[in-house]
């Protein structure tokens, strides 16, 4: 036992300061231990308890005898609980009402059907109280049914684990029910197959919180609680029960967990322990430690020690052989260690010859056993370290990319992102499905991998971003083709120059925007040229015309149909107008010049028009008569507009209602149009039918690829409808129906077409078949532009097959006499079939379009190249010579290398192959002028440099070697650390620059050499000082004095030596200023040294006061609580026991509970 105390204000300093030694001697001679602990004080003595309850008088102690624990008091069966209800939650505040109406009913039912006394009160604040008697069961009856008809109900929901809600609903349903009547709420629990983890809870507010505390504490109850299923084999299952179930019975005791083995009739392998986690825990260790290392053995003695000798002798045998480690690894990785299907894991048993134990999940250990060959052991433990340690570094990173980039990073075919994973092998990247719509972009791998290409992504969807400016540039359909260039060389050179992405509208669509897409200053370059481009080639004129803001919208008309009218009918001239309520008056037209002009006066009479007075009628007419009512070319509507003034505005194809045609302008002239539009509408809707005579050899033109040159009769000409002869009839007879102006019109065209037929011929150009395919071109664009061009038909004929056979000849005739007919001899110089193209139409067209046929044949040149220069052409991976196949639309062949011929084949058509050949002598120039000049570029100088003026020269963070290589262009190369010179500096580029760059190195050289340097003392304790932070101080005093510092490394010999290197007058200047630094800052180290001396206390009287007091015992007391505790006494010396006031301490375990101060 010992304790220690300071209380007493007499012995307080003695206690303090410790026992003196007189004292501490005649202590020591006094009497025995046993005495003295008698004459000290017990705990209770010095220090007396306060009294628990009030003193009672001395009769009333006497009067408790044995008949007051013997008797019990009786208790009535009968309780009364009064129940209060705010005015807020009473469901009838009817104070008129009260004692009668629907609340008076309703206390009576309760009483009626709990069987328990009901009185009701008003309070003052209008409350209700409700005081209930009766028996315990009908009082909480009463109260439930109160709470649920004459309280109003208030919800709220408490969400804990789902596994903790049968042990809220209890054995059947019991506690549940225990839970609604104490706390007189309704407790909805969801079903099992219901996710939901949230408990609905409705009744009153105190109800609520009630409810909500109980359900509460019964999870947390069951948090502590904890169910663990150990996997072990049915043979070991007796070892752990032990006999007559002893051992695990032993083990229960100890660990105060349940532990449940399925009996021998089961044939179950799972052991179920149950109880707190730490129980559990414990439990759950005893058990693999008794089936994993210890093998018991009962029986008689003898065969007991024999089994034991064969025992051990076989462990012997396994250990000699066998070895066994372990490793600890993440349990968060052993899936991965497996692989899938355990894939990794066998492979490894199987190469190493080991065996693996990787614990179970549950388990939820993190050590992994390998058993086997010492060696395989070793290996196997190397492989599965190494693998744990790089998916320990393994990151996953999301990359937030927008979902219109993907494609683009992907690139064709992959391309793009397998350069991005060759760079980067070891990260997994992954792209969402398209489908999905997200962004996230998945980067897995190791933790610096993944970084790195990271930051690689983000400079490319950066780029992307940057790249990614559109602007869209109208351009007059017409001059399309002449911006694409021929095969694409406009635009192609466009995009190549500019960087940008040039996108045209198709060719049967209606829209004349190209799009241009890149950085916004290449998208601005490509814009101006392709404008320049429309305006060399028409007359393009802009203008700018003033208009009234207020009357934009109603020039530009319902979806823009009105200003649509006007760029239509005057060329197609684009109109643009300022974005609404911007205030602008500009409105900007922009055509040729002709247009611009019509244009112009057009819109600004309609804007006169719109603020003088303006008049729209709408009129309707059958699709099929609009155009004829434009007319070819327009001119029937212009007439109808010259005559009356109005606008008539058609219908485009996205409209919705088809048959409408508007009519704007004055009231007169709308008036006018109408009418005249009326009269012809009216004729049109007039039907009449006609003959025309066209001879049967005829008919099949008009009603060839489905009839599609009627189709073309009928849309032109208002639907009239052309009704030929069937063929068997041999016909000459065609029928007309329609309106009378358009069937006149449409018979009127079909003569012409007759007379072209008739005046039509067949001719043959011979062009041998392997130039078919480049006359035809891509898609056959350039024969379809010849058939447009010359109105002809043009048939090329089948390919003959290279592989066929020859035919057979034909057998020789005997006596002049065949079989059947006789043929005539084949002409040798008779072309061939394949090679004949049969052109159909007047004479004169089809000259002319075998003239163009004939022009498209390509022609084949030699240009002298010299070989050496070959490669170059070809350019890498071929982008050289295909580049230039591209621009100049010819072929180029260039000789097999074993050839070493000087001849490059150009084939082409003839109008391009002077241009080609001239591109090829033009690039031969270059590649000859690139040779020489990296002939000059090669020069090479040496300069002798001693070592130790190396690092002078290249600088800090290679600065000074840097701003010579970029200022005289030359490559500098110093010295390897193995090189046998090195003194050696190599400059390699153009001759006078290379001399300029070793002037330069020599300089520097020189300078450094006039250095000197100067040993000087300092007194290291300022030497941090003058450094300053990071080395900001040093760095300061070198720029200012151009000179160099050194400082002693620590352990040096002489720790106050400083070197100063520089000019002569530079080193002087810094060595005063370094000393003017020390005085300076030593006078701050020696005061603070002063202070620091005088604030230590005198360490020899210290000890001395402390040798003479001696040990200290303290204040000693018998019966202490702590005695029984086991625990150590509390020290006088401690601040954790006896801490200062306002000092922070540790909380400490203490026999009284914990410390509240």
């Amino acid at each position: 036992m010992s304790s220690v105390a300071v209380l007493t204000q007499e012995t307080f300093n003695a206690h303090r300061s410790g026992l003196l030694p007189e004292q501490g001697g005649a202590a020591v001679a006094g009497p025995s231990a046993g005495e003295d602990e008698e004459a000290l004080p017990t705990y209770k003595e010095a220090f007396p308890p306060l009294p628990e309850k009030a003193s009672q008088p001395e009769g009333t102690q006497e009067t408790s005898s044995a008949w007051a624990s013997k008797i019990r008091p009786l208790k009535s069966s009968i309780i009364t609980q009064v129940f209060h209800v705010p005015l807020e939650e009473r469901k009838y505040k009817d104070i008129n009402q009260f004692g009668e109406g629907d609340q008076a009913k309703v206390c009576v039912d309760i009483m009626h059907k709990t069987g328990a006394h009901l009185e009701l009160s008003l309070a003052k604040d209008q409350g209700l109280s409700i005081m209930v008697s009766g028996k315990l069961d009908a009082v909480m009856k009463a109260r439930k049914e109160i709470v649920s008809r004459l309280q109003t109900q208030a919800s709220a929901s408490v969400g804990i684990p789902k596994e903790h809600h049968r042990f809220v609903i209890g054995k059947n349903g019991e506690k549940l029910q225990e839970l609604e009547l104490k706390t007189a709420t309704k407790i909805q629990i969801p079903r099992p197959d219901d996710p939901s983890n949230q408990i609905k809870i409705s009744g009153t507010k105190e109800g609520l919180e009630k409810a909500k505390h109980e359900i509460l504490l019964i999870s947390a109850e069951q948090d502590k609680r904890a169910v663990e299923r150990v996997n072990i084999e049915k043979v070991y299952h007796p070892f752990i029960t032990g006999a007559y179930n002893k051992l695990v019975g032993e083990m229960m005791q100890e660990t105060g967990a349940r532990i449940n083995v399925p009996p021998q009739s089961v044939n179950k392998t799972e052991i179920v322990i149950t109880g707190e986690k730490e129980q559990v825990a414990l439990a759950v260790t005893k058990i693999k430690k008794v089936y994993e290392d210890k093998i018991t053995l009962e029986g008689p003695t003898k065969d007991v020690q024999m089994a034991q000798g064969q025992i051990e002798a076989m462990v012997t045998d396994l250990v000699s052989r066998m070895d066994y480690a372990e490793i600890s690894v993440d349990p968060k990785f052993h899936r991965h260690l497996i692989g899938k299907g355990g894939v990794n894991i066998n492979r490894i048993k199987e190469v190493h010859k080991v065996t693996v134990r990787i614990p179970p999940d549950n388990e939820k250990s993190n050590l992994i056993r390998i058993e086997g060959d010492p060696q395989g052991v070793q290996e196997a433990k190397k492989e599965l370290l190494e693998l744990a340690s790089r998916m320990e570094n393994e990151r996953t990173k999301d990359l937030i990319i927008e979902q219109r980039f993907h494609r683009a990073i992907i690139g064709q075919k992959g391309e793009k992102i397998k350069e991005v994973r060759d760079k980067f092998p070891e990260v997994i990247i992954n792209f969402p499905d398209p489908a999905q719509k997200s962004d996230i972009v998945q980067l897995r791998g190791p933790r610096t991998e993944v970084e790195k290409c990271s930051k690689f992504m983000n400079k490319i969807v950066a780029e992307m971003v940057e790249n990614s400016y559109s602007v869209s540039v109208p351009i007059f359909k017409q001059f399309h083709r002449n911006i694409i260039g021929k095969g694409g060389s406009n635009i192609k050179k466009i995009r190549e120059e500019t960087n940008t992405k040039i996108d045209l509208p198709a060719e049967n669509s209606n829209s004349e925007m190209i799009v241009i897409t890149g950085k916004k200053a290449n998208c601005e370059a490509a814009r101006t040229r392709i404008l320049a481009i429309q305006k060399d080639l028409a007359n393009i004129s802009e203008v700018d015309v003033s208009i009234p803001s207020k009357l934009h919208n109603s020039l530009i008309g319902s979806k823009g149909r009105l200003v649509r009218s006007i760029m239509e009918e005057c060329g197609g001239v684009h109109i643009h107008f300022p974005t609404e309520g911007s205030g602008i008056d500009k409105v900007t037209i922009r055509g040729p010049a002709e247009e611009v002009a019509k244009a112009k006066q057009q819109l600004l009479a309609l804007a006169e028009e719109k603020q003088t007075k303006s008049h729209t009628v709408e009129l309707h007419a059958k699709p099929e008569y609009h155009k004829f009512l434009i007319g070819k070319g327009g001119g029937n509507i212009r007439k109808v507009r010259d005559s009356t003034g109005a606008r008539i505005i058609f219908p485009t194809p996205e409209d919705k209602d088809q048959e409408l045609i508007t009519v704007v302008g004055t009231e007169e002239a709308v008036r006018d149009a109408q009418k005249e539009l009326e009269e012809l509408i009216k004729s049109l809707d007039n039907v009449v039918e006609d003959t025309m005579n066209v001879d049967p050899k005829h008919h099949r033109y008009f009603v060839a690829r489905r009839g599609q040159v009627l189709r073309d009769l009928a849309d032109e000409y208002g639907g009239v409808m052309v009704s030929f002869p069937r063929t068997a009839s041999q016909s000459d007879k065609v029928t007309l129906k329609g309106a009378k102006e358009c069937v006149e019109a449409a018979k009127k065209r079909m003569q012409e077409i007759v007379e072209d037929l008739d005046a039509q011929v067949t001719m043959e150009c011979v062009i041998p078949q392997k130039f078919h395919r480049s006359i035809m071109g891509p898609k056959g664009s350039r024969i379809q532009q010849i058939t447009r061009d010359h109105n002809v038909q043009i048939k090329f004929p089948e390919r003959e097959d290279p592989q066929a056979a020859p035919p057979a000849e034909a057998p020789v005739q005997e006596n002049g006499e065949a079989e059947g007919e006789v043929k005539e001899p084949v002409d040798p110089n008779a072309p061939k079939k394949c090679d004949v193209i049969i052109i159909s139409g007047r004479k004169e067209r089809c000259e002319a379009a075998i003239e163009a046929l004939k022009a498209l044949v390509p022609v084949t040149i030699e240009v002298e190249v010299p070989f050496e220069l070959h490669r170059y052409i070809i350019g890498q991976k071929g982008s050289g010579i295909r580049k230039m196949m591209e621009d100049f639309e010819v072929n180029i062949q260039v000789p097999a290398p074993e050839q070493q011929s000087d001849k490059i084949a150009i084939t082409g058509l003839a109008s391009l192959l002077d241009r080609a050949k001239e591109g090829l002598l033009e690039r031969v120039k270059e590649l000859q002028a690139e040779q020489e000049d990296r002939a000059l570029r090669s020069f090479k100088l040496t300069i002798t440099v001693d070592p130790k003026y190396h690092p002078k020269i290249i600088g800090r963070k290679g600065a000074i070697i840097t701003t010579i290589r970029t200022e005289h262009d030359v490559n500098i190369q110093f010295p390897e650390k193995n090189d046998e010179n090195q003194d050696q500096i190599t400059i390699t580029g153009y001759e006078h620059k290379a001399i300029a760059a070793r002037d330069a190195i020599q300089a520097i050289v020189d300078e450094l050499e006039e250095m000197i340097s100067e040993d000087i003392t300092l007194d290291s304790r300022v030497h941090a000082r003058i450094i300053g932070a990071r080395g900001k101080g040093i760095r300061k005093i070198m720029e200012e004095f151009k000179v160099d510092l050194r400082f002693p490394q620590s352990g040096a010999a002489d720790p106050n030596l400083v070197t100063v290197t520089g000019r002569p007058e530079l080193v002087d200047e810094a060595i005063d200023h370094l000393l003017n630094l020390e005085e300076e800052y030593m006078a701050d180290v020696v005061e603070n040294e002063a202070k620091m001396a005088y604030m230590r206390p005198s360490g020899s009287s210290a000890a001395a006061a402390d040798e003479q007091r001696g040990p200290s015992k303290g204040f000693v007391v018998r019966e202490a609580p702590w005695a029984t505790a086991n625990e150590k006494a509390p020290d006088m010396s401690s601040s954790e026991d006896f801490p200062s006031f306002g000092a922070p301490v540790a909380t400490k375990a203490s026999p009284w509970g914990p410390k509240r101060f």
